[in-house]
């Protein structure tokens, strides 16, 4: 299936040409559901971090976990790392 066409634009590289933090999520996601998972890894490395941290969260909601909270700090922190270590070697 042909995800792209049913891609959103980035505004901030609409408007002022630069790409933001989250660029590249979507075409992430896409490549995640074709099955490329090294090709997802290197358009947006933190999808493989997110997606268990809203899992988490998730289940935090319906199911109490003793130790549920150190995990979503845990995967929170390694999610801003992912995304602000990938943001900056954008400019590199």
């Amino acid at each position: 299936m042909n995800f792209e066409q049913y891609m959103l634009p980035c505004l901030s590289k609409s408007i002022w040409g630069f790409e933001c933090p989250g660029c590249g999520l979507q075409r992430s996601i896409a490549f995640l559901f074709q099955g490329e998972f090294a090709a997802a890894w290197e358009m947006w490395p933190a999808i493989f971090t997110i997606i268990p941290l809203f899992g988490f969260i998730f289940t935090d909601v319906f199911i109490k976990i003793k130790k549920i909270n150190s995990i979503i700090i845990l995967l929170s922190i390694s999610s801003v790392i992912l995304i602000l270590g990938n943001y900056i070697l954008k400019f590199i």
